[in-house]
């Protein structure tokens, strides 16, 4: 039987979820690299094609490592990693 996409997506965030909150915390700052590479990259002499594409794969990853850290670690992680900074 065929799953639905709801259904896929339901089980991958299952299984994100189901990480620890140390991997959460490593996945949600490893973000950090991408977004300050998506612009860095803007320095690089190559053509403005070239740039946009490098921009959009890596803001990307930039975002997929952000909502998956943010996945991962649920509203209790997120509430314990604040409450760690105070």
């Amino acid at each position: 039987m065929k799953e639905t996409v709801t259904q896929k997506f339901r089980k991958l965030k299952q299984w994100l979820q189901s990480l620890s909150f140390r991997t959460g915390v490593i996945v949600l700052l490893s973000c950090i690299p991408f977004y300050i590479m998506s612009f860095a990259q803007m320095l690089l002499p190559i053509s403005v094609t070239a740039k946009g594409i490098l921009w959009t794969i890596l803001f990307g990853l930039a975002k997929t490592c952000q909502y998956g850290g943010l996945t991962i670690l649920g509203v209790e992680g997120y509430k314990r990693l604040i409450h760690r900074k105070k």
